[in-house]
């Protein structure tokens, strides 16, 4: 387990890259930022907006998919700005937080047409449950709707651009930037949308789930799509991205943050709608050995706001906690909609943790200390 000698990354994170000097693509694709000329991008980005701005006014100019969170209101706060009239989609999420529902409240009162899609509940539980014991992510039902929602309501109130947050790649602005092929395909859609290898028809027929249970989990077909023509851009592309600035935007617009930290992260402003959150970054945490405390950091360390030294000490003392709570909430109420027990999910994260990141006994055991928490085998040298 290496790491990027400029931020505290880890070489375990999927699709990243530690180059001969040690560095992180992710940190080698924010220095290419300060080259980029972000005017003419915005350029570009009025550009995009005008050519599918409904010309008689007569519809929705752009879908704009929100949770509520810091990002969306900084997403509907620059389409309001940039005279744009935004239809927004929330996908309601699995467990939602009292604070959760105050912000997707506070996106509404930014002055927006809002449509908020929540599937089955029922079936939902069924599908966290079923995600939770197969790829060890019990919020893959999320991280599918948030993608696969917006592009049907794109398609049934029949408004092609849909304007996404930050792009996790960084590199592209997305179809509606193309001079070609600018169309959303399944492909493309499926690439983003957090699948897992777990595919929406392989849950036909467990735990009684039948095809028109995934209508929500189901992308629409090419041919809708290309009807529609819907498309898409990532924000980030276009605007300078930074999750702290969005933030102190979103607060003086209504958005709501805690007054602590959030548990396992190092701020009080992201992750704020979900109960279910916190089990979700642990996994990612015994899977890779890194969690939300590394993320964050990670990010402030690239913008210059605290040392590498300071995030190394800060992630080890956040990072990987087991989640006895989240938003305040206990673990065993978290469960027990899916119906597991506390010992049944230690026995899930046991079978998901990858044993040579952490500390085991002379019989390949786990060793935790008395609340349950591992030790990683390797950190990131202070130097």
């Amino acid at each position: 387990m290496n790491y990027c000698k400029r931020c505290v990354m880890p070489d375990t994170k999927p699709d990243l890259y530690i180059d001969e000097e040690g560095v992180c693509n992710a940190c080698r694709s924010f220095e290419k930022r300060e080259s980029i000329d972000w005017d003419a991008r915005l350029k570009e980005l009025k550009y995009i907006l005008e050519k599918y701005r409904s010309k008689n006014g007569g519809n929705w100019d752009c879908i704009v998919p929100v949770s509520g969170g810091k990002d969306s209101h900084y997403q509907t706060i620059r389409m309001l700005q940039l005279g744009v009239n935004p239809l927004c989609v929330t996908a309601t999420t699995c467990h939602l937080s009292e604070i959760g529902r105050r912000n997707i409240e506070s996106i509404k009162r930014l002055g927006v047409d809002y449509v908020e899609f929540t599937p089955n509940p029922v079936v939902r539980r069924k599908l966290n449950r079923i995600g939770l014991m197969q790829v060890g992510d019990i919020s893959w039902p999320e991280h599918v709707g948030i993608f696969t929602i917006p592009v049907r309501a794109a398609v049934q109130f029949n408004v092609p651009l849909i304007v996404w947050g930050e792009n996790s790649q960084n590199e592209y602005g997305g179809p509606a930037a193309a001079s070609e092929n600018n169309v959303l395909n399944r492909r493309w859609l499926e690439e983003f949308g957090g699948l897992l290898g777990l595919r929406v028809s392989d849950l036909i027929g467990l735990e009684g789930i039948e095809e028109k249970h995934l209508i929500p989990y189901t992308y629409p077909t090419d041919e809708e799509l290309q009807r529609v023509g819907v498309t898409g851009i990532f924000l980030g592309y276009y605007l300078p991205w930074d999750g702290y600035s969005n933030a102190l935007i979103a607060q003086a617009y209504g958005f709501s943050t805690l007054q602590t930290t959030v548990e396992g992260s190092i701020v009080n402003y992201e992750n704020l709608d979900n109960h279910q959150t916190g089990i979700h970054d642990y996994f990612k945490f015994l899977k890779f050995g890194f969690g939300r405390a590394t993320d964050i950091a990670c990010l402030h360390v690239r913008r210059g706001r605290i040392t590498r030294r300071d995030a190394i000490e800060i992630v080890r003392k956040h990072d990987g906690k087991f989640p006895w709570t989240y938003l305040g909430k206990p673990l065993e109420e978290i469960l027990a909609p899916l119906d597991i027990t506390v010992d049944d999910f230690i026995k899930v994260c046991d079978r998901f943790t990858n044993k040579k990141i952490f500390l085991t006994d002379a019989r390949g055991n786990l060793v935790k200390d008395r609340h349950g928490n591992l030790t990683k085998i390797k950190y990131p040298d202070m130097d």
